[in-house]
């Protein structure tokens, strides 16, 4: 029996594998501009990070997460989220030392068990970027305008932005008692989900995406009228600095996320090309998190986006995909003499950055030059006992048919001036 890859995972095969590249040097060159650090965390940590970071009410800590036991008997988790393992290591490695705000981007593999689907699977890829010691609402203005640049940059037309408030752990317990003494008389038609959010993390009742449960909830208050003066002024001014952005934006009261950690700002970018599981990313303010996983009190923001999901959308608009990378020179060669000349030029070829390959079947000239065309190269060194003798090779420019004798010395000269 054929063993195939793990339900939720994919091979990124030759072909797709330059799309990934050109999304990954877009990240990188914004990043540069925007002024972000990458920071690259391990792939797995101590559960307990994910437990008090993210919140044992949240879905991804009860249901989601690949946690296992080590064999020296500690809890390790897969990470299925970026924000608390760079927390972790801002504060284990003592980022803030040299001064804030601190910039800080990532860009891996993040795991959950989740149900595969179109743009979500178990293994995917995350890009995203946080930002400690700053409370200025321009900073929230900043980490939404950054992949809103990204978006735009790689031809992804239709991005949404949204965004609200939801408080800070001073006006925020009030409107959750609001929350559930509006719905307190209809519980029991809440989904099985909500019915244990109801007590444990109510606000995420607004955030279901069951019909029942958008109608149960529809007429709830929002939070706008349960807003300390502080949280109400942060949140009017991040609209002006949107604004002047130039960032278009929708306010929507429904919009919580799922992480315990945030505080104030929150915000989703959708793409309506991607169909119902419409999310691009998001992310929001967690002035609360560095101090929750061992640190002083340090205010920060953060986003994440999906690669896969950046992929999928960009397919599904048509946006231009880099053609496969491909060998600029075939060395063909005849016989074991050439075969170790042809060795040598390939190095001398290589080292001069020129894309080449060679034959390492022993085909026949006839065959390796049908190879060069596969290859897609623009001309062929042709080796072989005659031009041995004279210490040359033969170039060929695969797309006219001219060819010229040329010294071996001179032969990745030549190619580096045929090929400008």
């Amino acid at each position: 029996m054929q063993v195939t890859g793990p339900r939720g995972t994919n091979d990124i095969l030759p072909g797709d594998v330059e799309r990934w590249h050109l999304v990954e040097e877009r990240i990188r060159s914004l990043c540069r501009i925007y002024g972000y650090h990458e920071i690259r965390t391990p792939i797995f940590e101590h559960t307990e990070l994910f437990v008090r970071g993210i919140g044992e009410a949240t879905d991804i800590v009860e249901k989601e997460m690949y946690t296992f036991t080590d064999k020296g008997d500690r809890s390790i988790t897969l990470r299925p989220e970026g924000t608390a393992p760079v927390v972790r290591a801002y504060l284990e490695h003592k980022l803030y030392a040299a001064g804030n705000p601190t910039k800080l981007y990532y860009l891996g593999p993040m795991f959950r068990y989740e149900r595969p689907q179109a743009g979500r699977y178990r293994q995917f890829t995350q890009f995203g970027v946080e930002v400690f010691g700053s409370r200025h609402p321009a900073v929230d203005a900043e980490a939404i305008a950054l992949p809103v640049h990204l978006y735009q940059a790689l031809g992804i037309k239709d991005a949404r932005v949204q965004i609200n408030t939801i408080g800070c752990p001073e006006c925020r317990p009030a409107y959750r008692q609001l929350l559930k003494d509006s719905l307190r008389d209809r519980v029991d038609q809440l989904c099985p989900s909500c019915q244990r959010r109801y007590e444990r993390n109510p606000l995420r009742l607004l955030d279901c995406k069951e019909e029942s449960c958008r109608r149960v909830t529809a007429d709830v208050p929002t939070i706008y009228d349960s807003l300390c003066e502080e949280c109400r002024d942060h949140f009017d001014r991040l609209q002006v600095y949107l604004e002047a952005a130039g960032i278009d934006f929708e306010v929507n009261p429904r919009l919580v996320r799922g992480f315990d950690y945030y505080t104030k700002t929150v915000f989703e970018f959708s793409s309506s090309s991607l169909g119902a599981q419409d999310a691009l990313g998001g992310g929001g303010r967690y002035d609360g998190l560095v101090e929750e996983v061992g640190g002083q009190p340090t205010p920060g923001i953060g986003f994440a986006v999906g690669i896969d999901r950046i992929l999928l959308a960009m397919e599904r608009q048509g946006a231009a995909a880099p053609a496969p990378d491909g060998v600029k020179v075939f060395i063909a060669s005849l016989g074991e003499a050439a075969t170790l000349a042809a060795v040598t030029l390939l190095s001398q070829v290589r080292r001069a950055g020129i894309p080449a390959e060679m034959d390492y079947l022993g085909r026949s000239l006839k065959a390796q030059l049908k190879a060069a065309d596969k290859s897609r190269a623009r001309y062929a060194v042709i080796v072989g006992d005659a031009e041995l003798a004279k210490e040359a090779a033969v170039v060929r420019n695969l797309a006219t048919g001219e060819q010229a004798e040329v010294s071996l010395a001179e032969v990745t000269l030549h190619l580096k001036e045929a090929l400008k």
